[in-house]
């Protein structure tokens, strides 16, 4: 599973983050597949506000899923810039990640 970041702003789910905020977007194949998603509204995906936990090089961030990759693969998770911080220096950019559902 990879880890990346990008620029925050008006998520899927209706929420406006910052690069400060600790939260990341799931990939779009989760994202729409998510269970108890009617798929007519992003803003009320159950996905919404769920937090995760994800791994790399021995450290570990708790984020909030906000939004939704188009670019992600499943698995993948991106992350705002301070979340992706927390785990690499965000020159690295991508990044082989282990996550679970806090």
């Amino acid at each position: 599973m990879a880890g990346t970041y990008y620029g925050t702003g008006l998520g899927a789910c209706g929420i406006t983050n910052s690069d400060s905020d600790y939260i990341a977007a799931v990939s779009y194949l989760l994202f729409d597949s998510f269970p108890d998603y009617n798929g007519v509204n992003p803003n009320d995906n159950p996905v919404c506000n769920k937090k995760v936990t994800a791994s790399y090089g021995g450290k570990s961030v708790t984020v909030a899923i906000t939004d939704r990759c188009t670019g992600c693969q499943i698995g993948d998770l991106d992350f705002s810039p301070s979340a992706f911080s927390a785990l690499a220096d965000e020159s690295l950019g991508r990044i082989d990640i282990t996550w679970v559902w806090s």
